[in-house]
């Protein structure tokens, strides 16, 4: 999986690793909803910490083999040493996994605490770069954030330099954290564009299906949310089904405003729910 070979903007999802059985069975009913819109490739997470690692490898390798859709696996820096970081490289070679999104990852804790180094382990996101790269024949992507990293607080030119340093040691594609003004992402690309970057940068999107889960999503990523979008969910917060369809409806806007300006690809935060993702896929003429 390569963006920059797509002459149409991918569409693609994300997926966390289920807690319990109850949870696996909601994954796969939302990955055989999912399939039938032939999405470019699907990536699966770590949990906060690096907690759910053993979870992440089992399920990218069976998502591989069940459907035959390009997974992107998740590789964290947190909580592991460059020998384990590498085993698991190896076992998504076997796998026929060929793509790594790889992140520092959030502190154990919270985005916000205090970053804590794992003896033998890597602290920097282009050093799980570099692993990759060299490990195998992997193509490598990256986190980029519209809105600022939680650990830059508001340094615009760092996060522009180090996305620029992480390319430099062997990325070749970036995938947002979710955002809701395109303002953001335009700013982001073309301060990346001046710097000299050729990253395509996928737009990551997140379906808003629960106002809750909204408001602790962007708490814990720095996400802000306009005050337009927060108003108009307090008016309905408690309708659910309108809650879906207002989330829907602006997230669809903002894929139309997305694939208009360029974007290469839209990235789908879905939950491990289908419905809503879908439906916007369809609105925005996607698939």
């Amino acid at each position: 999986m390569n963006p920059r070979t797509e002459k149409e903007p991918t569409f693609s999802i994300e997926l966390f690793p289920p807690k319990d059985e109850l949870g696996e069975a909601r994954l796969w009913e939302a990955v055989t909803q999912i399939a039938t819109l032939s999405p470019d490739f699907v990536s699966v997470t770590y949990g906060a910490g690096g907690s759910t690692r053993d979870r992440t490898i089992r399920i990218a390798e069976e998502l591989t083999s069940r459907t035959g859709i390009p997974t992107v696996a998740h590789l964290t820096c947190v909580g592991s040493t460059r020998t384990e970081l590498a085993k698991i490289l190896d076992h998504y070679k076997a796998a026929n996994i060929s793509t790594i999104l790889a992140l520092r990852g959030d502190p154990v804790g919270s985005p916000g605490a205090p970053w804590s180094t794992t003896p033998g382990g890597f602290d920097h996101a282009d050093q799980l770069v570099d692993l990759a790269t060299l490990r195998g024949d992997f193509t490598v992507g990256v986190a980029a954030f519209p809105d600022g990293h939680p650990a830059s607080r508001g340094d615009f030119a760092q996060d522009i330099a180090t996305l620029i340093r992480k390319e430099a040691h062997g990325a070749t594609f970036a995938t947002t954290q979710f955002f809701f003004e395109i303002a953001a992402y335009l700013k982001l690309v073309e301060a990346l564009e001046k710097a000299g970057s050729q990253l395509p940068i996928i737009a990551g999107v997140l379906p808003i299906t629960n106002v809750k889960q909204l408001a602790r999503m962007a708490e814990l990523g720095g996400t802000p949310i306009p005050n337009e979008i927060i108003e108009k969910f307090e008016k309905i917060a408690g309708d659910e089904k309108a809650v879906i369809e207002l989330g829907i409806e602006i997230a669809s806007e903002l894929c139309r405003e997305l694939i208009h300006a360029g974007a290469p690809g839209i990235h789908f935060y879905t939950m491990n729910s289908a419905a809503a993702t879908a439906a916007i896929v369809k609105n925005a003429g996607l698939r």
